[in-house]
């Protein structure tokens, strides 16, 4: 990329990277050297930089801590097998990121700044992407209030700053997972499609009831009624029926994943039905009962392809065929791969090259 913002790098005396285990990843407990950081005031970006990682100061009084004013963004840089460093569809990301500002009453951030923050940084830190498979560098670009005042109104400035990570796999095995039908995650006319942080603080308590249960994952649903799929916990969720690849629409309860939106588009290139709409709890366990449903994953870009091996619902456990047999999603979570790894051809467009 070529550089128009004016960045001030201040680069750390000595690497950590020396120190790290690679082979022993923890997913977002090791951070790289350097940390973007970016500061909004008077209606307008400014104070680009790039500093050693570590930690900040801040008023006890930031409004963000007290009217959650903040949310975040994540996506993957790989390394190829000739020495190249490439982002997975980070205009994608640029583009729900501001979907969560404004609906935070937040301000948005100019697409440029948001693609060359991260290409700058990334570009900096290649030397701590894995080279293991499916190992990658996590990148959390993320946002939050900064004005010192008690008051329920939306802050006037405002602090963006870029993380990354070396990271492994976020599943090492398949998923049990149970749909879940008390708690919810979101509302019509909510924020469930932003990715802001009351969407996971309030997410976390039914989510422990269930690992206590003995589940990976929940599955969400509707708050009204609890009739109809929204999500996986760490992704978006989808469905093989009939040969037919079947997901929930995006809606203001759903967030728009990137990887949801690349498994479809490869899906329709390979001319498998795809379809997206409102889909039932009972239809799921009816096509469960009946041997329809053949394959059900999660797709997120922490995730990946994460496979579901049993759904549980209303204490009635459903065993689905194992997806190591599953001609679709081996070929499907192979391509992602490839592709993000430059091994084959990326015919979409997908990677942006630093």
């Amino acid at each position: 990329m070529t550089d128009t913002l004016d960045i001030k790098i201040t680069k750390v005396n000595q690497s950590k990277l020396s120190t790290v285990n690679f082979d022993n990843l923890q997913f977002g407990k090791t951070f790289t050297d350097h940390m973007f950081t970016a500061d909004y005031a008077d209606g307008q970006w400014g104070n680009f930089q790039i500093v050693p990682y570590g930690d900040i100061t801040f008023s006890p009084a930031m409004s963000s801590l007290h009217y959650g004013q903040t949310f975040f963004e994540g996506l993957k840089a790989f390394k190829h097998e000739n020495g190249t460093v490439s982002i997975f569809r980070p205009d994608k990301n640029a583009e729900r990121f501001n979907q969560s500002a404004e609906r935070m009453c937040m301000p948005t951030l100019p697409v440029e700044l948001f693609l060359e923050s991260i290409a700058t940084l990334v570009n900096l830190e290649k030397s701590w992407i894995p080279n293991q498979e499916n190992s990658a560098l996590y990148i959390r670009p993320f946002m939050f209030a900064t004005d010192p005042f008690l008051g329920v109104a939306p802050s006037q400035t405002y602090k963006y700053m870029v993380l990354t990570c070396p990271v492994g796999a976020y599943f090492s095995k398949n998923l049990n997972v149970k749909i879940e039908t008390e708690y919810s995650r979101a509302s019509d006319g909510g924020y469930g499609f932003a990715k802001c942080a009351g969407n996971y603080g309030g997410a976390m308590y039914p989510s422990m009831l269930g690992l206590q249960q003995g589940f990976d994952q929940l599955i969400w649903t509707d708050a009204k009624d609890h009739q109809y799929i929204e999500e996986m916990g760490a992704a978006n969720i989808m469905f093989l029926i009939d040969g037919k690849l079947i997901t929930p629409t995006t809606r203001d309860t759903v967030l728009k994943g990137v990887t949801r939106d690349s498994v479809l588009t490869l899906a329709q290139q390979w001319g498998i039905p795809v379809e997206e709409r409102r889909v039932s709890v009972s239809e799921i366990i009816e096509a469960a009962k009946n041997g329809k449903l053949t394959d059900a994953f999660g797709a997120g870009t922490a995730a990946g392809v994460a496979s579901v091996i049993a759904i549980t619902y209303s204490h009635q456990k459903y065993d689905l065929p194992n997806p190591e047999n599953s001609e679709f999603t081996q070929k499907l979570s192979k391509t992602l791969l490839d592709i993000k790894y430059g091994r084959i051809a990326d015919k979409n467009g997908w990677n942006l090259v630093v």
